[in-house]
């Protein structure tokens, strides 16, 4: 089986953020950077070229394909901020509704900044899927 394109790699998450063009979106980084380390208790590591993770977990597939993930983490890209893990927990389709102005796919969640969205219902939803993704077993 072919290898997962994204992996923990030892690239600096504080190089790769001090890097974003856009200060608005270099400055959501850096909190959730913060926010995310307090929440999840775990430093930061880059996972591929772009995104930062916290923690990570084991899952497989029916395929018998599987691999390692970050628990939770976040990529400042262009046009938004994406968020990943946050969507799956037991808690997200409470907190969503409440969260403000976002989307969702069906693994990530897109804000166009921090200012868009209440910062208590993210800190829980960040709390929730981490201690999901860290607790349950996953075959997606």
């Amino acid at each position: 089986m072919a290898e997962n394109k994204t992996q923990a790699t030892d690239a600096s998450v504080n190089d790769f953020l001090a890097a974003v063009e856009h200060p608005g979106r270099r400055a959501d980084g850096f909190e959730l950077l913060e926010m995310m380390r307090g929440i999840t208790g775990q430093e930061a590591v880059m996972w591929g070229p772009t995104i930062v993770g916290f923690g990570s977990y084991h899952y497989k597939y029916n395929s018998g394909r599987e691999g390692d993930a970050a628990a939770v983490g976040f990529s400042p890209r262009k046009a938004n901020l994406v968020l990943y893990g946050l969507t799956d927990g037991p808690d997200a389709d409470r907190l969503l509704p409440e969260l403000g102005k976002h989307r969702t796919s069906t693994a990530c969640l897109y804000v166009n900044k921090l200012d868009d969205v209440d910062r208590g219902v993210l800190a829980e939803l960040i709390r929730a899927g981490y201690r999901h993704v860290t607790t349950e077993p996953h075959s997606p």
